[in-house]
């Protein structure tokens, strides 16, 4: 079953704006799926696996702001989640302190309303954008891609299918290398701007280029693998998912405990997983939009979610 949302019938301010507007007064939050920079480097990857067909989908969708390119909305969601409040539980999904994931029993908020979670929601912004070229889809397209490029970056980092008692890490206290951080946000963030600055020079499009060069080199014979998906009408969400709680399990959380220093040890033994699962995110995000705006469109209905 799908969710559906927004279903919200809100009189918004222009979207350009109204980023600036929530980006300038958030308040402090709960820490967010790969950060800013993640985001943009699965979406800037995504974006070369485009086929033709599905780019010119994607570029009519995105708001005039991103000046044609996906990378530049892909961390819209993080942005707009204290404006829609309904979307905060979409960005993960917690298991009761088990390394694997169930969606029957792992995929509800707080309310334990059904799909609402990063799969679910993966799957109903999906079902949503087929709906494209239907002159009687009363979907805000633009945002469910947003949504979708998000949620598909989300739910490859491996703490966002993590522990319901921690938080996904979020209450484990940790520093990085001398900085007081939690254990989240080392995923979201920290290991990817030490490898910037180690590697990279600080410079995001050198990384991104250098991971662009491993999915034609290193990893070229990984990708089918990484594609597979037995059926069409799926996204593969849940098999995200479940191989994001194994990467918690055998590396996110292990040898981990409260107050520890995370050093260097962590670093070169955690930053190989990170950089792969930003490269498979991008490509399965290019496959989901070109099987979408590529493909026939499979029979389906969306379900509306009932937002209080």
């Amino acid at each position: 079953m799908a969710l559906a949302a927004p279903l919200l019938r809100l009189r918004l301010l222009p979207l350009a704006a109204f980023v600036s507007v929530v980006s300038l007064t958030a308040a402090p939050r709960r820490a967010e799926a790969w950060g800013k920079q993640g985001h943009i480097i699965v979406c800037k990857i995504a974006e070369k696996y485009l086929s033709e067909k599905a780019a010119a989908a994607v570029e009519e969708l995105l708001p005039e702001s991103a000046g044609g390119e996906l990378s530049t909305v892909c961390p819209w969601a993080d942005e707009v989640r204290f404006h829609y409040y309904w979307s905060r539980p979409l960005h993960y999904a917690n298991t009761p302190q088990v390394c694997n994931f169930k969606y029957s029993r792992d995929c509800h908020n707080s309310r334990h309303q059904q799909g609402m979670c990063v799969v679910g929601a993966i799957n109903n912004y999906t079902d949503q954008l087929y709906s494209y070229g239907d002159s009687k889809s009363s979907y805000n397209l633009t945002e469910s891609l947003m949504f979708l490029a998000h949620f598909v970056g989300d739910v490859h980092q491996p703490l966002h299918v993590g522990f319901e008692e921690d938080e996904g890490g979020n209450t484990i206290k940790v520093h990085w290398y001398r900085r007081k951080e939690n254990l989240h946000h080392v995923w979201d963030n920290s290991i990817i701007e030490t490898a910037m600055k180690d590697f990279y020079n600080r410079s995001l499009d050198t990384m991104v280029e250098a991971l662009k060069m491993n999915l034609t080199d290193g990893w070229s014979e990984d990708i089918s693998h990484w594609e597979n998906c037995g059926n069409k009408k799926e996204t593969c969400a849940n098999d995200y998912a479940i191989e994001s709680i194994h990467l918690s399990c055998n590396y996110a959380y292990k040898d981990v405990e409260q107050d520890i220093t995370l050093g260097d040890d962590y670093f070169y033994s955690r930053y190989p997983i990170v950089e792969k699962r930003l490269a498979q995110a991008g490509i399965r995000l290019a496959l989901i939009l070109n099987r979408i705006f590529g493909e026939d469109k499979p029979d389906g209905n969306v379900i509306p979610l009932q937002v209080q």
